[in-house]
């Protein structure tokens, strides 16, 4: 996968800010707002990350898998 492509630092980075805007403004009244959101963000950066490099992995295998 190329890390050094600017589209996938921008995709990464506005997931996080994303799902940290949606647990952080969600959780308005848990005493662990920020905590609570900064690792939900996170976790959302490194499964789009982790999403990413299999699909960029397998995105020229033409091999087709008969699964019926």
């Amino acid at each position: 996968m190329d890390f050094k492509n600017p589209k996938f630092y921008l995709i990464v980075i506005i997931t996080f800010v994303v799902v940290f805007l949606m647990n952080y403004l969600g959780n308005s009244n848990a005493p662990d707002q920020l905590e609570r959101a900064l690792m939900n963000g996170a976790a959302g950066a490194i499964g789009i990350t982790i999403g990413l490099w299999i699909w960029n992995r397998n995105k020229n295998d033409d091999t087709h898998h008969n699964f019926d």
